[in-house]
């Protein structure tokens, strides 16, 4: 992505660490279900966020959509639930994973072919055996007796990437899914659901190295279909990169702007200091409690703290990983029967 791009989307994702917004509760599966279903309304479907809540949450259907529609949804929940715990066991990312997930995908909704390149099953994630065309355009995409090796190719490629990759170097982890995202759909590997895959990896790939995943929204469907097409066009990856990055930083800022918005409401509404309210969420103020909270029990409880600070368990860990990251604190013993120690200066 371009040097003006990489810096701004740098910028909004410390204010966004720093406001504390990914530790509010239940953010976190709030997220993923958004991505979730604009990633599948991408796709034709009309479940609202509500709704998806209510079905993954209570199991509650609507009779206001298709049962289609709603099995998309939980499909692609499975397989976002699948894909997060496989992506942080870093292990390589071959074409039967690929398949994997594309069996999640698909699960209730893919579907037997009879082709004259031979029988084979969407719900199961097989390859394609048959010719497919790039929508209206009608452009077809690579054969789909190239399929298996190009996807064996990319495979060794992305393996490649992610073991020379900074982690520390968060632009370099988007241009990366982005550029799998890119590569993997002009492969186009299944006859169904090759975006929501790819979305989908792109995500796991965000999550593999803890930066915040990509949100396709559906109302974003024109810009990304033009990027992806104009970047086959003139075969320039930088196309794709800068418009996905510009899709991050606009929700970015967005999502800032509501939460500050909602932050000065609540202050309104209560009295008080704006700073103090957000501190408590995050910065150097959850530190301190962190801290403090060490200093006066070594043997302190992970659930103790969260209750302490008022966070969930997940925002703790983030603290406390980049606490010890930092020098700050050290874990002394199994997570059963040690304790944290105070090391460095906050």
């Amino acid at each position: 992505m371009t040097q003006e791009n990489r810096e701004r989307l740098l910028q909004l994702l410390h204010k966004y660490r720093d406001l504390g917004m990914a530790e509010q509760i239940d953010y976190e599966k709030f997220y993923l279900y958004s991505l979730i279903t604009h990633s599948t309304a991408i796709e034709g479907s009309t479940v609202t966020e509500i709704e998806a809540q209510l079905l993954f949450d209570e199991g509650i259907t609507s009779n206001k959509r298709s049962i289609v529609e709603q099995n998309m949804n939980l499909d692609l929940k499975a397989a976002y639930d699948y894909g997060r715990v496989w992506i942080k066991r870093h292990e390589n990312i071959t074409v039967d994973s690929l398949i994997a997930l594309a069996a999640k995908v698909m699960a209730r909704t893919g579907s037997e072919y009879n082709s004259l390149g031979g029988t084979f099953d969407a719900s199961k994630g097989e390859l394609r055996k048959l010719n497919v065309t790039a929508g209206a355009s009608g452009n077809f995409y690579m054969n789909y007796q190239k399929v298996p090796q190009r996807l064996e190719a990319f495979c060794e490629e992305l393996n490649a990437r992610r073991k020379k990759l900074d982690p520390t170097d968060v632009s370099a982890i988007y241009d990366l899914s982005f550029w799998a995202h890119y590569e993997l759909v002009t492969i186009h590997p299944w006859a169904d659901g090759n975006g929501r895959t790819c979305r989908l990896l792109m995500n796991l790939l965000q999550m593999e190295f803890d930066v915040l995943p990509t949100k396709v929204l559906k109302q974003d469907k024109a810009e990304y279909i033009q990027a992806l097409i104009g970047t086959r066009e003139v075969d320039d990856i930088n196309i794709f990169l800068n418009s996905m990055a510009r899709l991050h930083i606009s929700h970015l800022q967005h999502d800032i702007k509501q939460y500050e918005e909602t932050i000065q409401e609540k202050v309104d509404r209560e009295g008080g200091q704006k700073n103090n309210l957000v501190d408590r969420k995050g910065g150097q103020k959850t530190r301190d409690v962190i801290v403090s909270l060490i200093a006066d029990n070594p043997r302190i409880t992970t659930t103790q703290m969260a209750a302490s600070l008022g966070i969930n368990r997940s925002a703790l860990s983030k603290h406390l990983k980049r606490m010890q990251t930092d020098g700050i604190i050290i874990r002394i013993g199994p997570d059963k029967g040690g304790h944290w120690a105070v090391v460095g200066k906050k």
